[in-house]
């Protein structure tokens, strides 16, 4: 009788265990994929970053309830972003074409360093915009990322958000 309880018990072990582990690898090749599809956004210079949170270097987190992005395609770099912070010199306060962090530029460095975790440190450095000098973006396997914005006139600021595919380019 012991024998057929110990048996009964083994079975009923490794037949609860076999679903989790099937679930385990699901969600494995799950995470292979989109660490896939973000790789292949980067390398390819293709994808928005879409920020979600900004943390000013004074003060706390914000949550972004519209659409604030930067935008990186092979030939053009495209921001749309908040500021909140300490503005030092040639920003414009009555200007409306000056607020925030908004520029386009053809002319920039762009640089990708790949790291063993599987994330990615990427550094911009526009060369024809008049403001924003660098940024840098820590992008994770997952598609979250992190952008820090480096200005002379303004101080740093911080980005939290996740990477996307770029939509196809209007006509």
């Amino acid at each position: 009788m012991k024998t057929l309880v110990k048996i009964l018990f083994a079975l009923l072990i490794v037949v609860t265990a076999i679903p989790s582990a099937n679930a385990q690898s699901k969600k494995a090749i799950k995470q292979a994929k989109k660490a896939a599809e973000i790789k292949e956004l980067i390398d390819a210079k293709n994808y928005v970053f879409q920020a979600s949170y900004m943390y000013p270097s004074g003060g706390g987190a914000r949550y972004l309830t519209s659409a604030y992005d930067l935008t990186v395609a092979p030939d053009t770099v495209e921001a749309y972003l908040p500021y909140w912070g300490v503005a030092y010199s040639g920003v414009g306060y009555n200007s409306s074409e000056d607020n925030g962090i908004k520029f386009r530029s053809t002319k920039f460095d762009y640089k990708t360093n790949a790291k063993k975790d599987g994330s990615y440190n990427i550094s911009i450095k526009t060369n024809d915009t008049h403001n924003v000098t660098q940024m840098t973006l820590q992008v994770y396997e997952n598609g979250n990322a992190d952008l820090t914005v480096i200005s002379m006139n303004r101080q740093q600021i911080r980005f939290n958000g996740y990477i996307k595919e770029r939509g196809k380019p209007k006509a």
